[in-house]
């Protein structure tokens, strides 16, 4: 008979658990468990950590100005990161760029403003964009053929990509062809070669 099994004087079966009878052992697995565990999100914080110093001299993010002209588009959605251009992987995590955020662009003549509740917002302006197109990926996320709005503009002497998903995804195609008439990039070919943006 099963020793978990208790068949109790009325018939009904009474389920017992299994009693510990090695508490030390099953402390010490928990406490090893919680040890690795903090070490593991230690390492990645230092790895974070190492990457926003390596990138130290990227210059401070420009903030939203107080004043823009009229809205050309608007998109609430999902920032979802930055890279260095051409390098989807290549995550830019310098003044919180890192940081994924719910997110609302506004495109004026003056640029691109980002608003992110919970995260720092930014400003990318009109003679810093160097291109736009439609995208599957950045920074670690990949979604749908198409389903991401990837930005690219000069920050320094860096030229990142910047990735942002709209609520609707019919928004995408209006918004980079807009900002690749507004960065003056008409050729489709400079869109996926950072370098031919420049």
């Amino acid at each position: 008979m099963n020793p978990l099994l208790n068949i109790l004087a009325d018939g009904t079966i009474e389920r017992r658990s299994q009693e510990v009878t090695d508490w030390g052992a099953r402390i010490a697995w928990t406490v090893a468990t919680l040890l690795f565990i903090a070490f593991l999100y230690w390492l990645m914080r230092k790895g974070w950590q190492n990457r926003g110093a390596s990138q130290s001299d990227l210059p401070d993010l420009l903030p939203a100005p107080a004043v823009t002209g009229e809205p050309r588009l608007e998109m609430s959605g999902r920032y979802h990161g930055s890279t260095t251009a051409g390098q989807w992987l290549d995550r830019i995590v310098a003044h919180g760029l890192g940081a994924r955020s719910r997110a609302r662009l506004t495109l004026t003549d003056e640029g691109v403003t980002v608003l992110r509740p919970g995260a720092r917002d930014f400003f990318i302006p009109a003679d810093r964009i160097r291109g736009a197109r439609l995208d599957k990926g950045i920074a670690g996320k990949v979604l749908t053929e198409g389903g991401l709005l990837v930005i690219t503009w000069q920050h320094g002497e860096r030229l990142l990509d910047s990735g942002f998903r709209s609520d609707r995804a019919a928004d995408h195609a209006a918004w980079a062809g807009t900002l690749i008439n507004l960065s003056g990039a008409t050729d489709a070919a400079a869109q996926h070669d950072p370098e031919a943006a420049r």
